[in-house]
């Protein structure tokens, strides 16, 4: 199997039940990614981001090595929702690009991305896509011997040390999981130096307070270390009919915020998870599914002095029921429940206690439905979402620092809000031939605004900023319409896409152009920019294609694909943190136990900024490699390999990354990883 690829099935469907499920198939009604065995292995990243960049229509942030998450289609944060086997994973990484995704990826056994109808079974406010990382420590079926896999690796740009341990046993009709992994990663070596050479600012933006003034640094750039380690386990009850399972996981994640400033955030989950399935519960239905989670979430954020200077805490609860029905008239299809309840607070600690975002519990109750019908030649999809979403937040909150020396800072008014979405989407496939099809979807999609979006009032050390939410934000909508054309099998394939989403009260952050400065000293790094919730009507248009030849097969194999978006205001200028056009090219091969393969991608300089935004982001070359040869000794398959990053040592800097890291810190160099797994 090649390490990098996207495989078409000769019969898609709609993928309306992927999670955890091996059997996932990727939909043609929306385009859907699914990363799983040696190609997941190999793209495998320290994040969720860093794993998925360079998928087609997929790119990252990059806040130095620990907090990376993906963009899809010019979207991210809230967008784009982040699942673990199907609920929420319960973390704060939608709010700030500088939190984590609260899952490890050494344990993930496979990716999925969803979009369109199928991603209405989870969320109602991913108008970019869903990402579901699955880990199957809730197993599903019973093992008839001790399996597991085993991996270490190291890496030289960063002194990083990896392990990672996985046992799947039974003991009657029980079935028991046990899972833990470790990745240590020193602060990584960068090409040239640190500080990016300015063009002139865009739209008479200057460089903001503390943006860009810190030390130019060559060689070792500070606070881009992360230290990652988790421990989970599950245990399952598998009967004839279905099977009843609990998992555990905690999680530790230290590292570096590589802004002038610096600093560190000091992250940890408690997540407790309970699922249920009944197969062919009662007559005309073929499956019944519960599933259930709660997370104990909490982040500290230090300054470069080792201090605390703000903590998050997110306590979640996530329940959701599932029956899926026969055939009926041609269409199958998924209805259900899904209800959420999470308490979030955010307070400074370093300048006198406040609230950052005040206690806010946010409600979410839904209903789901998802229809899929095959007619010959001709396929359809519907699907519906009714969300009721309430942020209460505690009403007697204080909000906004006490002591400022750039004058007093107006505050702003706490409220409860509710807000009812509706989301749909509907698409048509026409197998206009053997192996050929053409098809349109259409997604509405709404979105409530966050409680931080609504309700934060205060300096944020990691991003610089001093962020002002807006308690009047109303719901986002987005209407998205796309054309895609495939082809299916023969040993050339190849898929392309072009779409239009059209947002009404597109949620973004504005930079207002002026700076706080929050304590009496004035010193260095405490004047924070401020940025102001804002909304108006957007539109994001784009296009991404791909063309293989004997893609994951045996013997020789290639891939050609390419990805661009451009995001603009209605009223005129550019949507913020855009990732820039893609080109790029793969080539591997497969023969008697041994995996080569190459990557290259061209990225164009991004110029289309907001006009808060400095620029241009350069372009850049990424060439990767890798080999790896697998020999199987008794019981054991043993897997030796080496991948080689950033062979040219280019400086990369995403586009989506906000200035101040983007301006400040580039991607890691030239590295070579070499590692030994083995599975049984």
């Amino acid at each position: 199997m090649s390490s990098v690829s996207t495989a078409q099935s000769t019969a898609p469907s709609l993928e309306i039940t992927a999670t955890g499920s091996q059997e996932a198939t990727q939909s043609i009604l929306t385009p859907t990614k699914i990363l799983q065995g040696d190609e997941l292995l190999n793209k495998l990243g320290t994040t969720l981001g860093a794993t998925l960049a360079n998928e087609l229509g997929v790119s990252a942030t990059g806040y130095g090595a620990g907090s990376s998450r993906p963009v899809i289609r010019g979207l991210e944060g809230s967008r784009v929702q982040i699942l673990q086997n199907g609920l929420s994973v319960g973390d704060v990484s939608n709010i700030s690009q500088d939190h984590a995704v609260g899952n490890n990826m050494q344990n993930a056994h496979q990716v999925e991305i969803l979009r369109g109808a199928a991603a209405l079974l989870y969320g109602s406010g991913s108008s970019g896509g869903l990402v579901n990382v699955v880990n199957d420590r809730i197993l599903t079926n019973l093992p008839d011997r001790p399996t597991g896999a085993v991996n270490t690796s190291y890496e030289t740009v960063n002194n990083g040390r990896a392990g990672s341990v996985e046992v799947d046993g039974a003991f009657g009709s029980v079935a028991v999981h046990v899972d833990t992994a470790i990745n240590n990663a020193n602060n990584y070596t960068i090409p040239g130096s640190s500080t990016q050479s300015q063009g002139e600012p865009v739209g008479g933006w200057t460089v903001p307070p503390g943006g860009n003034e810190g030390n130019n640094y060559t060689g070792k750039l500070p606070n881009t270390f992360s230290n990652q380690n988790n421990l989970g386990a599950g245990v399952s009850y598998i009967g004839q009919n279905g099977y009843t399972g609990v998992s555990v996981e905690r999680l530790n994640n230290n590292y570096g915020i590589p802004t002038p400033e610096g600093g560190s955030i000091n992250q940890s989950q408690n997540r407790y998870d309970l699922q249920h399935q009944t197969r062919d519960p009662f007559a005309g239905f073929s499956s019944f599914k519960f599933s259930a989670a709660n997370s104990n979430y909490n982040h500290t954020e230090f300054n470069n002095a080792g201090e605390a200077a703000s903590q998050w805490k997110n306590i979640a609860n996530e329940a959701r029921l599932e029956l899926a029905h026969n055939p009926i008239a041609g269409w199958k299809g998924t209805f259900g429940a899904q209800f959420s309840a999470a308490s979030l607070n955010a307070t400074e600690v370093g300048t006198g206690s406040y609230a950052i975002v005040p206690p806010t519990k946010t409600n979410s109750n839904a209903l789901f439905w998802i229809e899929e019908g095959q007619w010959n030649s001709l396929q359809g999809s519907l699907g519906l979402r009714y969300n009721n979403v309430a942020q209460k937040p505690n009403l007697g909150t204080e909000l906004g620092v006490q002591d400022t020396t750039s004058g007093p800072t107006p505050g702003i008014t706490l409220q409860n809000r509710n807000f009812n979405l509706m989301s749909y989407s509907a698409g048509g496939l026409w197998n206009f031939m053997q192996g050929y099809g053409t098809g349109v979807a259409y997604t509405v999609s709404q979105r409530a605004p966050s409680a931080q979006e609504l309700y934060s009032y205060g300096a944020h050390e990691s991003t610089a900023t001093f962020d002002i939410g807006n308690p009047n934000l109303t719901k986002e909508t987005s209407h998205n319409l796309e054309f895609n054309i495939q082809k299916t099998s023969g040993l050339m394939r190849g898929k392309a896409s072009i779409y239009a989403n059209r947002f009404n009260n597109y949620i973004y952050g504005f930079y207002t152009g002026s700076s706080i400065v929050t304590t009496p000293s004035g010193g260095e790094g405490d004047g924070f920019s401020v940025v102001t919730a804002q909304q108006a009507a957007a539109t994001i248009k784009g296009i991404e294609g791909e063309l293989t030849y004997n893609w994951r097969q045996h013997g020789l194999g290639g891939r050609i694909f390419g990805d661009a978006s451009q995001g603009t205001f209605d009223a005129g200028g550019n949507l913020p943190l855009q990732p820039a056009p893609r080109l790029g090219a793969e080539i591997a091969h497969q023969h008697n136990g041994w995996l080569t393969n190459a990557s290259y991608i061209y990225s164009y300089q991004q110029n289309r900024l907001a006009n808060w935004e400095i620029g241009p982001a350069p372009s850049y070359n990424l060439l990767n490699a890798g080999i790896s040869y697998t020999e199987r000794v008794k019981d054991v398959n043993w897997t030796v390999y080496a991948n080689l990053k950033n062979l040219l040592n280019e400086q990369i800097r995403y586009a989506t990354t906000p200035m101040a890291v983007r301006l400040y810190a580039p991607q890691p160099g030239r590295s070579l990883m070499i590692g030994l797994r083995g599975t049984f």
